[in-house]
């Protein structure tokens, strides 16, 4: 791994505990956005936005075939990342954007 993302995921297990989440709920944060990081070529968040976060929940969806309930942890995982450890808005609208997955999900198990 290398050393920017160690710092990423540290600066975010250093926020977790303000605002009071549980222990496993920071090892399941951690782990999404490690994933989503690696899903798109190890850049960094700042670099990315709405656009990547909608592919990597397309990805779950379609290739991993994970439920909605599995891409909504996944999705407040990412928004956590950047609301509360980055501090930075996305070009994203968080209910358009889990309607979305959802339906798709629902499309991808029709097929």
């Amino acid at each position: 791994m290398k050393k920017p993302l160690k710092k990423l995921l540290k600066k975010v297990s250093d926020v977790i505990p303000l605002k009071h989440y549980s222990y496993k709920t920071e090892k399941s944060y951690i782990n999404w956005i490690k994933r989503y990081i690696i899903f798109n070529n190890k850049r960094h968040p700042k670099e990315m936005g709405g656009r990547e976060i909608l592919q990597f929940l397309t990805h779950l969806a379609v290739k991993e075939n994970v439920a909605v309930s599995t891409q909504n942890q996944a999705l407040n995982s990412i928004l956590f990342l950047y609301r509360e450890v980055l501090k930075q808005e996305l070009d994203l609208d968080v209910k358009t954007t889990m309607i979305y997955t959802h339906v798709f999900s629902i499309e991808v198990v029709k097929a």
